[in-house]
This record gives C-alpha cells, structure tokens and sequence, in this order.
C-alpha cells in the first residue's frame, strides 16, 4: 500500500504536521508515503499537487484533508497517469463523502433526512413541509454548522416556514462558496452518549475510537448488528461511521463519511490506526 498524506505548506519536502504521526507510524510499518499539495488540489491543480510519489504497484490510500468529489476526481486521474491507482475511486468517494450518496442504504438507522439539489429556499420550504412537523438539524451535503447552532444548525419546528426559511438563508450566508450539494434536513433526534467514530475496512468494522471533537469522552461500545450489513452492502473499501447512543437505548448512526479524509482522534495512537488500515489490527470488532 501506499500512503498518500498533504505536504508542509512551509516544507513541501516533509508530510504536513498534522499527518506526520500517521506517516511516520505508516513508514515504520513498512508502507510507502507519497507527498501532495493540498493547496494544489483546491486550485483545481492537481497535475502541479504530486510533490513526492514513489514508483510503486500497490494501491494508494489517501489520508488528509477533506476534498470536494470533483477535486478527489482529479486527483484520481493524474495518480492513474503516473500509474498509481487509488483503492478508493471517484465514484466510492463522492458516496461516503455527500450524504445523499449513503442515507438510504443507512435508512432504517439514521435521522430521517430529505434535500434539494442546490441552494434553493423554495425547494427547501418542500422539504420542510415534506418532514411535516417537530423540530430538524440543517447542514448540507457534507458539513453542518453545529458551531452555529441557534442562528444556523438547529431549526426547532420545520412546520414554521417562514422561521426554517431563515436559518436556512443563514447557513447559506456562512457556508458561502464551501456549500457542497444542496441544503439537508435531518429529523432532530435526542442523543444521551458520547459520539463513537467507527472505522471500516471492506464493509469490516476494524476500530472504535472516541470522536474527534470529543477525543478524552470514551463512548460506550456501540451495538452494530444493525448497521454492519448496511454499511458492508455499499461496498466501499474505507469508511467511518459515527454513531450515538439515542434517549429510547437505540444505536444511530449520525454521519457516514470516507475515511481517508476521516479525523483521527488524538486519543487514538497513529500506530493503532495505521494497524487498523493495514489489516493487522487484530480481529474485527
């Protein structure tokens, strides 16, 4: 395997100080570590993003910042013409990395979430009258303003239009050009545990970490006999899934996402990931 991490934008010769433990715990398992420029790639310059690629036949992992599908998507082509082939493609990342690419296969374990297809207030008003009534979490296709909780993240009853209308014009106001996809409803669910990041190799969950937000918060052991054959049926080579502990007893899952643009938690050993990702983690939890 090759590991692919973000360059030090002030030593382009070194992994980025945030994925440095991660390469350097790769590169002591005897895994390749190839450079890229994250600015590159946001540039749309992904031809100019490849600093330090070994020649290598194995299949390349990313492990950095988040990337728009369409930048991932460019980044998979210049690898492809320098003959190094992503294990996750374009069309896997674009699945784990938007909402509407996971949510139904997710269904019957997730808040209930409806969308439009861009940043549309009236589609949106559709979408509130589709949940009906009661309260909502708003985000887009790939982030949510939590931070931002009364002013942008939290709509208290979707059956107030006009109210929901405003929060939602807000969040476009903050997310700007970042918005990705369109605006997401998701019914409001009341969660009493702390967050568990799942990680997921091959549809096998391989590690249980706390969330990153919350890295000194150990969550319970999460029950997965209901997700783990919905998220083996997507076949996606590495995913991480989030999952909380809801006020009736039940595990949902809170976000799907791919896990090569994952947060580690520093609660986490880099070793113990790099494990994970190189199979020889142990059995599967």
């Amino acid at each position: 395997m090759l590991l692919l991490v973000p360059a030090d934008p002030l030593n382009p010769a070194r992994a980025d100080e945030h994925f440095r433990p991660e390469a350097l715990a790769a590169h002591h398992a005897g895994v390749e570590v190839g450079l890229v420029d994250h600015d590159a790639l946001e540039r749309g310059r992904a031809g100019e993003a490849l600093l330090r690629i070994p020649k290598a036949d194995d299949d390349a992992v990313y492990r950095g910042w988040m990337l728009r599908a369409e930048q991932y998507a460019e980044l998979e082509r210049v690898l492809r013409e320098r003959g190094v082939r992503l294990r996750t493609s374009a069309e896997q990342y674009r699945t784990a990395h938007e909402l509407p690419g996971w949510v139904a296969a997710l269904a019957t374990v997730t808040p209930l979430s409806v969308w439009t297809d861009g940043p549309d207030l009236d589609a949106f008003e559709t979408c509130c009258r589709a949940l009906g009534s009661g309260p909502a979490v708003l985000r887009d296709f790939t982030k949510s303003l939590k931070h931002h909780w009364d002013e942008a993240s939290f709509v208290p009853d979707v059956a107030d239009v006009a109210s929901a209308r405003q929060i939602a014009a807000r969040f476009l106001e903050l997310r700007g050009a970042d918005l990705t996809g369109g605006l997401v409803l998701r019914r409001f669910e009341r969660f009493v545990s702390a967050e568990a990041r799942t990680w997921w190799i091959d549809g096998v969950c391989r590690l249980v970490t706390a969330h990153p937000d919350t890295p000194d918060d150990a969550p319970p052991a999460p029950d997965l006999t209901a997700v783990a054959p919905r998220v083996a049926g997507l076949g996606l080579p590495f995913v991480t899934v989030d999952m909380v502990l809801r006020d009736d007893g039940a595990w949902r899952v809170v976000e799907l996402g791919d896990g090569q643009a994952s947060d580690r938690p520093t609660s986490t050993s880099p070793a113990e990931l790099a494990g994970a990702l190189l199979g020889v983690s142990g059995d599967a939890v």
